[in-house]
């Protein structure tokens, strides 16, 4: 069994170790949270009478027979983590986005190439069936030649009910776009290759707080797109990707629910199952680490993914290439 720890013990960390007390290849061996109480609530639920907990991310990773570590704090925190989880020759799943910007995921990928450790990042669109389906159709041509990406985001209220957390706010390492874009952004890059170039006009909340209002534009494999974003406003919560070819459509909302021609009088749903995709992740993982291949999301894609999120940040409507700052491509 993989030995697995839990830095992290918010809403995702609980449904990480829900996933890893119900999978057969592993034990959740270590728990670790700043509040004390959210890590013993976590290890009580999900883990065996030899699961630790801890305060401290530096004492989880030294755990002995610890295997792997998945990091679930938020972005800023990932370096330092991460960094330590690597040193200390784990094994590392990150929660995404890979790091609050693109200068520091870059600086992740370095620290994943520079050992023999798996790594990942959880992106689940890489196992979401409908997802799945999507990027399958496009590359068949079901839908004709694509002709435009289409991004739409609404939320009523920002952070949302449910997401009580305060640094979600912030426009350091919150915001929409970093805890929903990053998602799609990465499906536009599953099913077109890198984002060649993006413009946007971004509108914030406040002077230190996170977007809410985003019209942007980018172009991906000649592909145009577009981002359109609106929060705290009138209205029911929306996140979709619409690929609109010369022959059809295919949009994917919901999170999950794959629809050909939406809003048509011919409209067709092609699936409507959520797929357990964290099951999915920690069973590619798996694979991996007992040296098998294994279908996993790398840092690099998901650095690249927030390079386009650095861009339509510093746009301010100016046309900007993602990465163009990297010493790497």
């Amino acid at each position: 069994m993989i030995q697995i720890g839990i830095v992290g013990c918010g809403v995702i960390g609980n449904r990480l170790a829900a996933a890893i007390d119900d999978h057969e290849r592993y034990e959740l061996a270590a728990a670790c949270d700043l509040d004390a109480d959210r890590a013993a609530s976590l290890a009580a639920d999900h883990g065996t009478e030899r699961t630790a907990t801890t305060t401290d991310h530096t004492d989880l990773v030294e755990t002995d027979g610890l295997d792997a570590v998945y990091v679930g704090v938020p972005p800023l925190a990932h370096r330092e983590v991460v960094a330590d989880a690597l040193a200390a020759d784990k094994h590392v799943i990150c929660e995404k986005p890979i790091a609050a910007d693109a200068a520091t995921g870059r600086e992740l990928v370095a620290l994943a190439e520079g050992t023999d450790r798996v790594t990942a990042v959880n992106l689940p669109f890489r196992y979401t069936p409908g997802f799945v389906r999507l990027r399958e159709a496009v590359a068949a041509g079901e839908i004709g030649e694509p002709r435009r990406v289409e991004l739409q985001f609404r939320f009523p209220q920002w952070p949302r009910e449910w997401q009580d957390v305060a640094w979600l706010e912030s426009r350091e390492q919150g915001g929409p776009l970093r805890e929903v874009g990053t998602h799609f952004l990465f499906g536009v890059q599953e099913l077109f290759g890198p984002v060649e170039a993006v413009s946007a006009d971004v509108g914030y909340s406040g002077p230190e707080t996170y977007e809410d209002d985003v019209v942007g534009s980018f172009r991906a494999d000649g592909v145009r797109g577009t981002v359109d974003l609106l929060c705290d406003h009138e209205g029911e919560e929306e996140n979709s990707i619409t690929v609109v070819g010369d022959e059809a459509s295919l949009s994917l909302t919901h999170w999950y629910r794959l629809v050909r021609n939406r809003g048509r009088e011919d409209a067709e749903t092609l699936v409507d199952e959520r797929g357990d995709t964290v099951r999915a992740l920690l069973t590619e993982f798996a694979d991996a680490v007992e040296g098998d291949d294994g279908d996993l999301v790398s840092f690099a894609e998901a650095a690249r993914v927030q390079e386009i999120l650095d861009a339509i940040h510093a746009s301010d409507g100016d046309r900007v290439r993602p990465g163009s700052d990297a010493d790497w491509e």
